[in-house]
């Protein structure tokens, strides 16, 4: 192995998304993460120049590096969610560059599901708007532990500090209030490259971090294998053969915690129990595995076991009920609405379900509640009530983002429907007065 791969294999790897308002800037700072921590190959370098000198521009437009889309060229402005990929000596990344518009925040809430850390990018000029308050909630919503408010364009505005100040204090103690974790401020302008990658010279009133020194220093902590072990059963292997006649194995991703051979379990929803007789891993037996491997797991005794069940530890199991109350995000097109039928695919378990409530939408500029909306359009975020036609061993989302979560899907053609979140909502978490210990150990 070189010495650049061993270094990479050693280095942890950090999700995470950039946000905020249209034309904050920041797919020209995703472009300038990029192009100054020399993660841009020169053949991409090159088509951004040729692209730019040919829209009249002398310098390059670092942001087309991210807007790939024609009428995101063409308009310039992000409409899709761009995934790029790069490392440092330090930590590896995957970014999610998510839209700004309105009409996209669907496409904030796929690109911010996963990730570990949110960008929330400001213009300096115009402060916290709608669109932060509506990303920021978001963010609270999808459990992201780490926010960075990026106030861009700070060239713009003189690199006056009481401008940064005034920016950082409004959004700090609104994220505070939705139960954000923490929130780090950081002034930057993406343009001229100021405490991107390196720190700016025009603004030595700022002692903090640069954006990519935190992104490469936060700490990525949180341990899957100290969580609620769960084991969704992806495909049972009974080969049959002369060489294993009597095999039965479950395979699958181990989703959250470890499981070990030995160990006491349960499957649900029937509840029969067992114990785990062997764990294959990579074609050996090995005595213990943990999230997020792909392995085989042999029980003691043979039970019926199929694609859906789950395998948790006997003395940690999920409740499993056909009553399911959610915070979703509606994704599709066409609306969601009291008493339609839909399919709900948790993990690897499909199932029917009905809505048979919606009791509000949640109106992210102001946090209100709109009771009793009927229906859920495009990009609302609303609660809902499902009847499930069989039983779910559901998580709730603030314990696991994992087993917590599931989508809706339109059992006529397949369409996506809606995002959903099982349990309490950041709203009724801060309204019960969770402390800051509790949001700390919001789970992976």
């Amino acid at each position: 192995m070189s010495t650049t791969a061993e270094q990479l294999s050693a280095t942890t790897l950090l999700r995470f998304a950039t946000a905020g308002s249209v034309d904050d800037g920041k797919s020209t700072l995703v472009g300038r993460l990029l192009h100054d921590s020399k993660s841009v190959l020169t053949d991409q370098l090159e088509a951004v120049e040729h692209a730019s000198r040919s829209r009249g521009q002398e310098a390059p437009d670092l942001a087309l590096l991210t807007d790939g889309l024609r009428a995101e060229r063409e308009q310039g402005i992000t409409i899709d969610v761009a995934y790029r990929y790069f490392a440092t000596a330090r930590r590896r990344f995957i970014l999610a560059d998510t839209p700004g518009h309105v009409q996209y925040t669907r496409n904030m809430v796929t690109g911010a599901s996963t990730a570990e850390l949110a960008v929330v990018l400001v213009d300096a000029r115009n402060g916290v708007v709608e669109q932060t308050r509506r990303h920021a909630a978001v963010a609270a919503l999808l459990r992201v532990p780490h926010v960075v408010l990026a106030v861009n364009k700070m060239d713009l505005v003189d690199y006056a500090e009481p401008v940064f100040a005034a920016i950082a204090e409004e959004f700090t103690a609104y994220a505070a209030s939705l139960g954000v974790p923490e929130i780090t401020a950081i002034p930057i302008s993406a343009l001229a490259g100021d405490n991107v990658v390196e720190p700016s010279a025009h603004m030595d009133w700022y002692g903090g971090p640069t954006v990519l020194e935190h992104l490469e220093t936060v700490p990525v902590s949180h341990d899957l294998t100290a969580c609620h072990a769960r084991f969704p059963v992806q495909y049972v292997i009974r080969p049959q053969t002369a060489e294993h006649p009597d095999y039965r194995g479950y395979a699958g991703q181990i989703a959250a915690g470890a499981f070990r051979v030995g160990e006491a379990v349960t499957v649900l929803p029937s509840g029969r129990t067992s114990t785990v007789a062997a764990i294959d891993a990579l074609g050996e037996s090995v005595d213990i595995a943990w999230a997020p491997q792909s392995v085989t797991l042999r029980l003691a005794d043979d039970i019926d076991i199929s694609r859906g069940d789950l395998i948790a530890p006997s003395d940690d199991v999920p409740a499993v009920t056909q009553d399911v109350e959610a915070t979703v995000c509606h994704v599709a097109d066409q609306p969601l609405g009291v008493g339609q039928r839909v399919l709900i695919k948790h993990t690897t378990r499909t199932v029917k379900a009905i809505v048979k409530d919606i009791p509000s939408r949640l109106t992210l500029d102001d946090l209100s509640q709109h009771p009793a909306p009927g229906r859920l359009v495009a990009n609302d975020i609303g609660r809902v009530v499902l009847r499930t036609a069989e039983p779910l061993a559901l998580d709730a989302y603030a314990d696991s983002r994992r087993t917590g979560s599931f989508l809706l899907i339109d059992p006529a053609d397949g369409t996506t429907l809606t995002a959903g979140m099982a349990g309490a909502s950041f709203a009724t978490a801060a309204a019960a007065g969770d402390d800051a210990s509790d949001d700390a150990e919001w789970d992976f």
